[in-house]
C-alpha cells in the first residue's frame, strides 16, 4: 500500500487476556498518542480516507484495561514532558507510573550541541534546548525526589547513533553516564534507549557499573547481546518491533534471558505490532506483542503475560 493509501486507522482490539491475567505496559508515551492520532486523522481526511478517532488519555487507559493491560509506565524524556508524565501518574494513581530522563537525542540538543546523524534529518532546536543539559537533568532529579511514589524509573536514557552524529557521541555518552549515576543515587531502575549503539551502550554500562535493575526498552539486539544481558542480570523489554518480519533474533533473545527477565511494552504511539505496523499504537495493543513472544517461546499467551507481570513487579515494585 502506498503512503497515500496507507491505513492510518486504529487496529481492532485484540482478544482480551483471560480473566485474572493482567500485564503492565513497561514503556509508553500515552500523552503523545493523542496528538499522533490527531495527525493521523488530518492525513486521512486529506487523502479522502475515513477519519481516525482521537481518544483522550482516559479513554486510552480504559481501552487498555478492557483487554487486560492494567497499568502503564509513562515515560517523559523531553524537558516539557517530565511534569506531564508525573501529572498523569498523579491523576491516575492506580494505573499510571512515571519514568523520567532526558532522551539521548535531546541531551545533545540542550545547549545547542547537536550534530546531524545518519538518518539525515536536520537539527531542530526548541526553546527548551536553551537550557543546559545539567539544568534539565536537575529537573529530572527534582521531580523524582519530590514524587517518589509516582516516579518508578530513570529513563529512557542511553545512546542513539542513528539520530545523533558521531561527532556528538561523547556528549551523548556523558549524558548517559550522568543518568546511570542518578539511577544509582536514587536506587531506581533505569530504562535504556539503544539505537545503532549496542557496543557503546554496553561498554559504558560495564565501565561505570550498571544500576541494579537495568532494562533495555524496545530491545533491538541479537542473541549474542542477549547473552551479555543474561550474564549481567539485565532485563529486556519487547515492543511491537519484536513482531516484525525479519526480527527473529530479537524474539529469540527472550529465550536467552529467560521468562524472569522479560517485559512487554508498546513505546506508543510508534511501533504498532504486526499485522498493524504503521498504524497508531497504544497500550491496548500489548496482547499482539505477547502473542508474538508466546509463539516464539512455544508457550501460551497466559504464561508469557504472567511472567512479564511478575518481572515488572520485581523491577519497579508496581
Amino acid at each position: 500500500m502506498s503512503k497515500k493509501h496507507r491505513d492510518r486507522s486504529w487496529a481492532p482490539a485484540p482478544i482480551a487476556l483471560p480473566d485474572g491475567v493482567h500485564v503492565i505496559d513497561d514503556h509508553t508515551h500515552v500523552a503523545s498518542v493523542v496528538p499522533f492520532a490527531r495527525e493521523m486523522n488530518r492525513q486521512a481526511i486529506e487523502r479522502d480516507q475515513p477519519p481516525v478517532p482521537v481518544y483522550s488519555v482516559d479513554e486510552i487507559l480504559e481501552q487498555a484495561e478492557a483487554v487486560g493491560v492494567e497499568g502503564v509506565i509513562d515515560v517523559g524524556c523531553e524537558l516539557p514532558n517530565l511534569k506531564v508524565a508525573v501529572q498523569m501518574a498523579l491523576d491516575h494513581p492506580i494505573t499510571v507510573h512515571a519514568g523520567l530522563a532526558i532522551h539521548p537525542n535531546e541531551a545533545v540538543l540542550h545547549g545547542h550541541h547537536g550534530v546531524p546523524g545518519p538518518d539525515g534529518l536536520p537539527l531542530k532546536y526548541q526553546p527548551w534546548h536553551d537550557v543546559s543539559f545539567e539544568d534539565a537533568l536537575a529537573e529530572v532529579h527534582r521531580l523524582a525526589t519530590k514524587y517518589p511514589e509516582q516516579v518508578v524509573a530513570i529513563g529512557e536514557t542511553g545512546m542513539d547513533l542513528f539520530r545523533t552524529g558521531e561527532a556528538a557521541m561523547e556528549i551523548q555518552r556523558d549524558a548517559f553516564r550522568a543518568h546511570i549515576a542518578l539511577a544509582k543515587e536514587l536506587n531506581l531502575p533505569m530504562q535504556i534507549h539503544d539505537r545503532e549503539a549496542h557496543k557503546e551502550v554496553i561498554e559504558t554500562l560495564l565501565k561505570d557499573g550498571s544500576p541494579e535493575r537495568t532494562v533495555f526498552h524496545s530491545w533491538s539486539g541479537d542473541t549474542d547481546l542477549a547473552q551479555i544481558a543474561k550474564e549481567q542480570g539485565w532485563y529486556l523489554s519487547f515492543s511491537g518491533a519484536s513482531s516484525f518480519k525479519g526480527n527473529e533474533e530479537i524474539r529469540k533473545s527472550a529465550a536467552v534471558v529467560g521468562l524472569d527477565h522479560i517485559m512487554v511494552e508498546t513505546d506508543a504511539p510508534y511501533l504498532a505490532p504486526m499485522p498493524y505496523r504503521g498504524r497508531p499504537n497504544a497500550p491496548y495493543m500489548i496482547p499482539y506483542t505477547l502473542k508474538a513472544l508466546a509463539d516464539t517461546l512455544g508457550l501460551s499467551i497466559t504464561e508469557v503475560a504472567k511472567a512479564t507481570r511478575r518481572t515488572t513487579n520485581a523491577v519497579y515494585g508496581v
